[in-house]
């Protein structure tokens, strides 16, 4: 059986005493079995009186400059492996801290369904998915507090699964889909390139949390928005007041499978180029109750329901497809700063693009960051 790969990975803050070793959430099962890249200090949390840990949604919504409200009911889809059983409650406690409207089973807002598409049987409970589905509703509740939100949850985080939770979200409504998830790119998974393709439907995968590498699926599919990741900072110097380059692990590289859409007129890659678009990925704010309360996470899993709910809040949701970045660029903000390759800072794609922020089109940042609306 083949798995697809979950995004985001934990930081915690060190514990007053010895800190245990970091883990990967999911154990390395051997060849021919790919696994979540999730890694967490187990025990390491920050108790609400001091502040959630990391950016929040009011930061998000300062940095990338979202207008005032709440915006469409738009459903946002979440693909997304097994059980997460306090999934409601905690984006309960997400939202009331940032003064996000609630979004409930009760008020039509939440629903969360097996890959099937039935309220029951859910599928078994897993730890380190469990997180990232916490960090997808939250990051889509920060970019469009009034979406709403349908988490389906497969049996697995094989291929075959996660494909059919991208066809019943679509068929439950969704006009957006958020898959915080990926592998290495190979031609197995291309067989379930299709589920990645719906009409009136707009698609957004995570980049990567490898650097520079090989691409990502489903990112690097012609018919997905993907997103890669920044680091941000305070900056009171700066017309923004914040400021942002790519993010050390955010994931970028150059197809061996797929074509070279018409809309991508990079010249050093041959295929499909990853990522399209970026926004932070660096140390978001969540509440998560099997982690302990309020935690820092990262991973591009972060980005892409961000970015998914931007498109949900854009309107265009369904619309907008990956030509339209492109076409659109000059309503981003350029990331002209930072580099995806954690050990060699840029040499190991020879101070390119496809590895180093720089004006115009980069691998690692794609066209920029979100500059309000307009862009989606």
């Amino acid at each position: 059986m083949l798995i697809a790969l979950c995004a985001a990975t934990i930081a915690l803050a060190p514990a007053a005493s010895a800190a245990p070793a970091p883990r990967a959430a999911c154990p390395d099962t051997g060849p021919g079995v790919l696994r979540c890249l999730t890694t967490f200090t187990p025990g390491a949390t920050r108790a609400l009186a001091d502040g959630p840990a990391g950016w929040g949604a009011d930061d998000l919504a300062s940095t990338y400059r979202l207008p005032a409200g709440t915006g469409p009911g738009t459903v946002v889809g979440i693909s997304i492996a097994y059980d997460a059983p306090n999934l409601e409650a905690d984006l309960a406690t997400y939202r009331a801290q940032y003064g996000l409207p609630p979004c409930t089973t009760a008020n039509g807002c939440f629903r969360k369904v097996n890959q099937q598409g039935g309220a029951a049987p859910l599928p078994e409970a897993d730890f380190g998915w469990a997180v990232e589905s916490t960090l997808d509703v939250s990051m889509v509740s920060a970019a469009c507090p009034s979406c709403r939100i349908v988490v389906v949850e497969g049996t697995t985080p094989g291929f075959a699964d996660l494909a059919e939770t991208e066809d019943t979200a679509v068929r439950l409504g969704a006009k957006v889909v958020s898959n915080s998830y990926g592998s290495r790119e190979g031609g197995a998974q291309l067989a379930f390139a299709s589920h990645y393709q719906h009409v009136g439907v707009t698609v957004v995968a995570s980049s990567g949390d490898s650097g520079f590498t090989a691409a990502s699926y489903p990112a690097a599919l012609a018919t997905t928005v993907a997103v890669g990741g920044t680091s941000l900072a305070r900056n009171p110097d700066s017309p923004r007041g914040w400021e942002e380059q790519a993010w050390t692990y955010g994931g970028s590289g150059c197809s061996a499978y797929v074509a070279k859409p018409k809309w991508q007129k990079d010249t050093h890659c041959g295929k499909r180029a990853v990522a399209d678009v970026s926004a932070v990925a660096d140390g978001l704010a969540i509440y998560n109750t099997d982690a302990g309360g309020w935690l820092p996470v990262y991973g591009t899993s972060a980005s892409a329901p961000f970015v998914a709910g931007l498109y949900g809040r854009s309107g265009r949701a369904g619309v907008a497809q990956p030509a339209d970045l492109y076409a659109r660029a000059a309503q981003f903000t350029d990331v002209t700063a930072g580099n995806n390759d954690p050990v060699g800072g840029g040499a190991k794609c020879g101070g390119d693009y496809l590895c180093v922020a720089g004006a115009g089109y980069d691998a690692p940042t794609g066209v920029g960051v979100p500059n309000g609306l307009g862009g989606f």
